[in-house]
């Protein structure tokens, strides 16, 4: 049986392949899975993306499926019980700011009509196709993210900076940064 050619980074453990396989890279329109990145790279921020999505379901279900406009109402009670839950990242700032953010993603569907319309403006509405041979050319940062990143501090969103601008990027596909070798590198 010939063996899969997959993005080096993925091959800690069938969670990672099965991610790097089915969603990193792949093009996504949909506000609600745009969200829901959007809140994980705000926990992500200083940690591996493997301790966020090892968690995934869990903060599922202590964000109420990223239901943006019921995010937007959290109260001191219920960060109070997010900080008591041992099975997400327990960081106030990081909670505080995913609230902030949920309040900020609704202002933008409400100027922009969806998130997808505003975020994807960053890539000219265009796939960034890029041409890596190895892990080690693959950049943490670029202007587009760089660009993102002041764009949406500029409107109050919290924890987003152009790394985890990019992040988002190569995430919800903005960005194919598979190399070259991937049996992905062609899929989109």
């Amino acid at each position: 049986m010939k063996s899969i050619n997959r993005c080096g980074w993925c091959e800690k453990d069938d969670l990672y392949r099965k991610y790097h396989d089915t969603e990193w890279g792949v093009p996504s329109y949909d506000d609600k899975h745009l969200f829901e990145h959007l809140i994980l790279e705000t926990f992500q921020a200083g940690l591996s993306w493997h301790t966020i999505l090892v968690k995934r379901e869990n903060f599922r279900i202590a964000f109420d499926n990223f239901d943006a406009y019921k995010i937007a109402d959290y109260n001191e009670k219920k960060i109070e019980n997010l900080l008591k839950d041992s099975s997400i990242i327990r960081s106030n700032a990081k909670i505080r700011a995913a609230i902030n953010n949920a309040v900020k993603y609704i202002e933008i569907i409400n100027e922009f009509g969806t998130f997808s319309k505003y975020i994807w403006k960053f890539t000219n509405y265009n796939i960034i196709k890029n041409n890596w041979e190895n892990l080690k050319e693959i950049p943490s940062k670029t202007i587009e993210s760089d660009t993102m990143s002041k764009d949406m501090k500029k409107r109050g969103f919290k924890f987003i900076g152009s790394i985890s601008c990019y992040a988002f990027m190569q995430s919800v596909g903005m960005v194919n940064d598979h190399i070259k070798t991937c049996f992905l590198y062609n899929k989109n």
